[in-house]
C-alpha cells in the first residue's frame, strides 16, 4: 500500500493541471478582493471567508475527486492494480488519505492567501479573522472527505467516470442535501422522526464547526460523521 500511495502522490504531483488549476483560482480570488475592496473592511472579511469555504468542497475536492478517482478508471488501472495484489480495501483506503492528504495541503493555504490578499490591498485581517479561516477550512476539509468516499461508492458501482463526478458536484454544492433536507424536514416525517436533517452531512460537519467555536461538544458529530465514511468505504470495496 505504500508503494501506492508514493506512486500516486508521484502521479498527483506530476500533473500539470494541478500547476494551472489552483495558481488560476489564486489570481481569481485576488482579482475579486480587489474589486470588492471599495466595500470591504476588516469586520467583512469573515463573511467573504466563510463564502469561499462554503464553495471549497466543489472547488478543491473536485479537482481532487476527479483527478484520483476517475484517471484510473479512465486508464482500466483498477483491474490490473488488483491483478498485481492490491487489494480493493487498499485502494480505497489509500484514495480517501490521498484526498485529505492533497485537500489538507491546499486548504491550509487558502487563509494565508485570504489574508494576504487583502492585506497587500491594505486592509490587514486580525489574528482571529485568520483563524477562523481556518476552522471553516476544517469543515470543508471533512466535508471533501466525506463527499469523496459517498460519491466514490458512485463510480464503484457504476464504473462511470462522468455519473462519479456529477454524483460528487451534486454532493458538495448541497444540492443532495438539501433536496433530502427538505424531505426530511417534511411535516408527515418530521413529526414522527424530528430533527432527522441536522443528521445530514452538511449538519453534521456544520455541528462540528459550532463546537469547536463554542468548545461545545464535537465527540458524537465526529461519531456520526465516521460512521458515514466508513459505511461509503465498506460499500466501495
Amino acid at each position: 500500500m505504500l508503494n501506492y500511495l508514493r506512486g500516486e502522490i508521484y502521479r498527483m504531483l506530476h500533473r500539470t493541471s494541478m500547476y494551472g488549476y489552483f495558481p488560476g483560482f489564486a489570481a481569481g480570488y485576488f482579482l475579486l478582493v480587489f474589486i470588492r475592496i471599495g466595500a470591504s473592511a476588516s469586520d467583512q472579511m469573515l463573511l467573504d471567508a466563510q463564502t469561499l469555504f462554503m464553495l471549497l468542497p466543489a472547488i478543491v475536492g473536485g479537482y481532487f475527486f476527479a483527478a484520483l478517482y476517475t484517471d484510473d478508471l479512465q486508464a482500466r488501472n483498477l483491474g490490473t492494480l488488483i491483478g498485481f495484489g492490491i487489494s480493493r480495501t487498499k485502494i480505497v483506503l489509500a484514495k480517501l488519505i490521498l484526498t485529505a492528504l492533497f485537500s489538507a495541503a491546499v486548504l491550509a493555504l487558502l487563509p494565508l492567501l485570504m489574508f494576504a490578499s487583502f492585506a497587500i490591498l491594505g486592509v490587514i485581517p486580525t489574528a482571529d479573522i485568520l483563524g477562523s479561516g481556518y476552522i471553516w477550512a476544517l469543515k470543508a476539509l471533512l466535508e471533501i472527505v466525506a463527499f469523496s468516499a459517498l460519491a466514490a461508492t458512485v463510480v464503484y458501482g457504476l464504473q462511470r467516470a462522468t455519473v462519479g463526478i456529477v454524483a460528487y458536484l451534486l454532493l458538495a454544492l448541497g444540492i443532495v442535501s438539501q433536496l433530502i433536507g427538505a424531505l426530511l424536514d417534511w411535516d408527515l416525517i418530521s413529526s414522527l422522526v424530528p430533527g432527522l436533517s441536522t443528521h445530514l452531512m452538511s449538519g453534521i460537519s456544520l455541528r462540528v464547526l459550532t463546537g469547536i467555536l463554542t468548545q461545545g461538544p464535537v465527540l458524537l458529530p465526529l461519531l456520526e460523521y465516521l460512521i458515514y465514511v466508513a459505511f461509503a468505504a465498506a460499500l466501495s470495496i
